[in-house]
């Protein structure tokens, strides 16, 4: 009997103040949420065990209850399967097993037993970490020396708060695996990292390391940095270049030019008339005697009218021109009058005397008429 009473003061003691717990658990794992009792011992015909859940939003369901010697596990879609006593529910422990543990089944989990008219309850917090996920890493703007560089590492979930850290990846013996000097946190943005005034050796492996209270991942992305020379030295090169082919192109038009106008002004040379020539020169013919230098005269002017009259009505052949110039050289070079008889003319050779008496041959007929008169 006094067993009893004190079985009956430590379930009221129990019952009025509950015992509450707070488990923190990694999703996809096993966990058990305690609930212990003594309301079976003395008659387990009338035991009602419960478990209850209230989410973060305020809802409660019941998760899993043993009623009238059956147990009903399949109570909800979202934990269907999942759920199951851990224990010997009628021994007194009424403990809760989930397997596998998701994101969802975190809350306030409320253990009730009843038996006889007697209550025991306690409460449990479930707390479901997550991984943080792996991180990608990225790099943001010019790998060039003296440039700026951002990296910037993310999960895309993860139990918060998500912690950052980058650092160099050894891959020599030697090598510093703490970041460049100029290096700075965005505490906004933990994930990101400056890198300011970017040289040579800031080149390498960096890693991002992601980390909770359930685990850690990580990525890592390599940087090399290039050598640029400045921008004036390059606009001051192309400039260069550009203005150099320009004098070059030049140049070649320019010859091209040059050689083409002389090559089109040997071509117009022959075909050119001048007006200021002299006429050409004819050589002077000894007359036999006074007689036949005035006959050669008279000839002569005979010769030069009947050829312009004749190159007036027709075409004059090549002959005819010959004979035209003869008798113009003759009327213009020969003496003539008293000259002739008081100077004695220089002799001609045989050879242009012979062409002068044969000249007249060449005349055509009319001319002919002309000089008989």
């Amino acid at each position: 009997m006094t067993l009893l009473v004190l079985l009956g003061l430590v379930s009221y003691y129990v019952g009025t103040l509950g015992t509450h717990t707070e488990i923190k658990k990694v999703a996809e794992e096993k966990v058990t949420l305690p609930c212990h009792h003594q309301l079976g011992l003395p008659e387990k015909d009338t035991l009602d065990i419960e478990w209850l859940l209230t989410d973060r939003e305020g809802n409660q369901k019941v998760v899993i209850t043993y009623s009238s010697h059956h147990v009903y596990n399949n109570l909800t879609e979202e934990q269907k399967g999942r759920v199951a006593f851990a224990s010997n529910f009628l021994a007194g422990d009424a403990s809760l097993q989930i397997e596998p543990l998701k994101p969802s089944d975190e809350g306030r989990y409320t253990c009730k037993v009843k038996n006889s008219g007697r209550y025991v309850w306690s409460y449990v917090i479930l707390k479901v970490l997550v991984r943080p996920s792996k991180p990608k890493c990225e790099l943001e703007g010019e790998l060039t020396e003296g440039s700026d560089l951002t990296l910037q590492c993310e999960s895309s979930s993860g139990t918060e708060p998500i912690v950052y850290s980058w650092q160099r990846v050894q891959e020599k013996e030697g090598e510093d695996e703490r970041l460049p000097p100029k290096s700075k946190i965005d505490y906004n943005h933990p994930g990101r990292v400056l890198l300011q005034n970017l040289t040579m050796s800031s080149s390498g492996l960096y890693q991002c390391t992601a980390g909770n209270e359930a685990g850690k991942e990580s990525c890592v992305v390599r940087v090399t940095v290039q050598y640029v020379q400045s921008v004036g030295m390059i606009a001051g090169a192309v400039t260069g270049m550009v203005a150099g082919a320009l004098l070059i192109f030049l140049l070649v038009w320019l010859l091209i030019r040059r050689k083409d106008k002389k090559r089109y002004e040997e071509e117009e040379r022959p075909n050119e008339i001048r007006e200021d020539a002299e006429a050409p020169k004819a050589r002077l013919v000894k007359p036999s005697s006074s007689s036949s230098g005035s006959r050669s005269s008279r000839s002569g002017s005979s010769s030069t009218r009947s050829t312009a009259n004749s190159g007036s009505r027709s075409q004059r052949t090549p002959c005819a021109e010959a004979a035209r110039r003869q008798g113009l050289a003759a009327h213009t070079y020969g003496p003539v009058g008293p000259e002739a008889r008081s100077s004695e003319p220089k002799k001609a050779p045989h050879a242009t005397l012979t062409k002068a008496e044969n000249t007249p041959s060449t005349i055509p007929s009319q001319s002919r008429a002309f000089q008989t008169v």
